[in-house]
């Protein structure tokens, strides 16, 4: 394992050149992945700050089995066309910290992976006590803050506050399907203001595909015990599509002081195979995200004041 890897500059700029990967990957004439910008693999204490990173052929910063990771004071910025292009994925790492960046990106500005279905499941190491905050976040195609779909070693411990959603397709997303087995759970969210945004809040039971045939499809994901709070938005098309899977609903989906500018001739909420508490919350949530429907309240009310007033994650 490495220890204490800096990559730091003086606002000094790598550049991908990414174009002709991208051209590439539309035109499907590549045979193997594109290229990430920086990657670190089975690394401890590393820091990645003061830097601009530009047009990466897929991802830009990838921390792959790795712990103490501090990502600070960073620009990232793609074309909104270009495809598939990421900004911050943490993967099976822990203790991770990304603070203080801006970045602007086709795809995923950050996503939280762990792994790949039956891969991910041997390999058994999860992305747990992440911290994200203060950061500005723009995507065109994908979501400002992902979690998954690749969450087979399970994804947890995750504390995101202060941040600014804005341009994107969807603000929040957490993406799952069958074959993927793992979780994704105790999530607070935090203290969030989203503008311009086409879906606010998303959690998908069907979503990705699968590397090969080899995946059980049996191992069924577990989404749980994530809180979304203190959240406003303006030119919000959609509030949220929570869409569970019938053999493994999502559960304790808390909803605290969230208010979504919606257009009144827009569908505020669906939701299916979902069981969640909300309070203060506008638009008015489907009643499966409703008090007076599930009992998660007092799950949502433990989460809240274990976590959420002094998360130190």
């Amino acid at each position: 394992m490495l220890t204490d890897v800096v990559v730091t500059g003086d606002n000094g700029t790598i550049d991908g050149q990414g174009s002709v990967w991208w051209d590439w990957f539309e035109s499907h004439s590549l045979n193997y992945s594109r290229p990430h910008l920086v990657e670190f693999t089975s690394s401890d204490l590393v820091v990645v700050s003061n830097l601009t990173f530009l047009n990466a052929p897929a991802y830009n910063i990838h921390p792959v089995y790795c712990s103490n990771v501090l990502v600070q004071n960073i620009s990232v910025s793609a074309p909104g066309e270009s495809p598939y292009t990421i900004g911050i994925v943490p993967d099976s790492s822990n203790n991770v910290c990304i603070e203080d960046s801006l970045i602007k990106v086709g795809y995923d500005a950050i996503s939280l992976k762990s792994g790949w279905d039956e891969y991910g499941i041997a390999y058994d190491r999860p992305t747990q006590d992440v911290h994200i905050r203060r950061v500005y976040l723009q995507s065109s195609s994908g979501s400002s803050i992902a979690f998954g779909s690749e969450m087979s070693g399970g994804i947890s411990n995750v504390y995101v506050e202060q941040v600014y959603l804005y341009n994107s397709f969807s603000g929040i997303e957490f993406r799952t399907t069958k074959g993927r087995g793992g979780y994704i759970k105790r999530i607070i969210i935090s203290n969030v203001e989203l503008k311009n945004i086409n879906m606010a809040f998303g959690a998908i039971g069907d979503c990705g595909s699968h590397p090969d045939d080899s995946f059980d499809p049996n191992a069924i994901p577990i989404l749980d015990q994530i809180t979304l709070q203190n959240v406003t938005g303006s030119n919000i098309t959609m509030a949220g599509n929570f869409t569970g899977l019938a053999e493994s609903p999502f559960t304790s989906i808390c909803l605290f002081n969230v208010s979504l500018t919606i257009p009144a001739t827009s569908t505020s909420w669906t939701c299916s195979n979902v069981i969640g508490f909300s309070e203060f919350v506008s638009p008015e949530p489907c009643p499966e995200l409703n008090s007076s429907y599930s009992n998660s309240s007092s799950v949502c009310y433990s989460i809240l004041n274990s976590y959420g007033k002094s998360a130190n994650l």
